[in-house]
């Protein structure tokens, strides 16, 4: 059987971010035997995670982000018509929640500039600005590895398009 993915290859854990497969093993859990994906989320040395194979579509595990998809994330980015949700903080923070965990880079990118947006207009409550920090992390790590250029260059990027 063949399998997606393969060891060393980059892959979108949703909600956690870039992963590397380190190693694909056969372990025995409760007493049948299934392959797993061994998972290092990047930017963390320690965090490993162990997916069964067969569970890669119901988790969400994906490959990064190609060209053409950057492009439309930057177009997110970008687009400045927002409809400023008046709802109460916690509602919005649900939804946003919600969005993230998709691990859609789309929907990552409209929670990163829904946020920046508001925050232009008030002060962010202690959940929005973590929510924006996860987002911005999220979107950062993946966008890098796209274009192949450091995390740095990308957070510049986006302090560009923020800055007008």
């Amino acid at each position: 059987m063949s399998l997606p993915f393969k060891k060393g290859e980059k892959v979108v854990y949703p909600a956690h971010g870039v992963a590397v497969i380190e190693d694909i093993q056969m372990r025995v859990i409760s007493g049948t035997e299934r392959r797993f994906y061994m998972l290092r989320i990047l930017g963390t040395e320690k965090m490993t995670i162990m997916i069964p194979t067969e569970n890669v579509e119901s988790v969400g595990l994906r490959r990064v982000i190609g060209k053409d998809m950057v492009e439309k994330i930057y177009r997110i980015l970008r687009q400045r018509k927002v409809e400023v949700d008046t709802q109460t903080w916690n509602r919005r923070y649900r939804e946003y929640t919600e969005k993230i965990k998709t691990g859609s880079p789309l929907e990552i990118a409209k929670v990163l500039r829904d946020l920046l947006v508001l925050k232009s207009d008030k002060e962010l409550s202690f959940g929005e600005r973590k929510m924006l920090d996860t987002a911005r992390s999220l979107l950062v790590k993946e966008l890098s590895i796209a274009k192949a250029h450091p995390e740095e260059k990308i957070m510049e990027e986006l302090k560009m398009i923020f800055a007008n």
